[in-house]
């Protein structure tokens, strides 16, 4: 089974979601592939900008998740995400974009792309996917996949704060899947969110 997960770079929560989803793949038959989506294209044009970013600052890391994307593949653009958001916690919002593109065997150069439109094209044409499996009521991350009985599943999240392992991990995707997979579903929420810890 492949889960596609797409991902806005910027997003603590959806690094947590990230590390679950790989620990997933540990536990179930499940590969991921890693594609980006952009907060920014998602909150474009609306009066106020839940995000909060007024200097349009999220563009940058998803410009370079859209460059890793499409010059590198989907598995170097989880390695990016992966390196990106290594030393969470430690008081900085995210990594240095050129530090985690070396760590992840890529081009430190590719953190350049951040403050050009040279993939924004490539950017948009993901999350217009992402986008398609759900409506623009929703952030990141958002997971698709196809079940073993043909039916297509996609939601938003699991929103999650700490990472479950192990059998944990997977039951949580399997209780995902059928509740997504319900006919009729549309959302579920549990207590507010706590800080995000790897």
């Amino acid at each position: 089974m492949i889960a596609d997960f797409w991902l806005d770079p910027s997003c603590p929560y959806t690094w947590v979601t990230a590390r679950w989803m790989t620990e997933v793949t540990r536990v179930r038959p499940v590969s991921v592939r890693w594609r980006v989506m952009s907060l920014s294209a998602l909150n474009e044009g609306r009066d106020e900008d839940p995000e909060g970013d007024q200097e349009g600052c999220l563009w940058i890391p998803a410009r370079v998740g859209a460059a890793v994307q499409t010059e590198h593949g989907h598995d170097a653009l989880g390695r990016f995400h992966a390196e990106l958001w290594r030393d969470a916690g430690t008081g900085d919002w995210i990594g240095d974009l050129a530090d985690a593109l070396e760590r992840a065997g890529l081009p430190r150069d590719l953190a350049g792309t951040g403050t050009t439109l040279a993939h924004d094209a490539a950017l948009r044409a993901s999350h217009a996917e992402a986008m398609a499996e759900l409506g623009p009521h929703v952030g990141t991350p958002i997971i698709a996949t196809t079940r073993d009985d043909g039916v297509r599943v996609a939601f938003f999240g699991p929103v999650v704060s700490r990472v479950p392992v192990g059998e944990a991990a997977g039951a949580l995707w399997d209780g995902t899947l059928l509740v997504a997979g319900t006919p009729g579903f549309h959302e579920l929420k549990a207590a507010v969110h706590a800080e995000p810890a790897p």
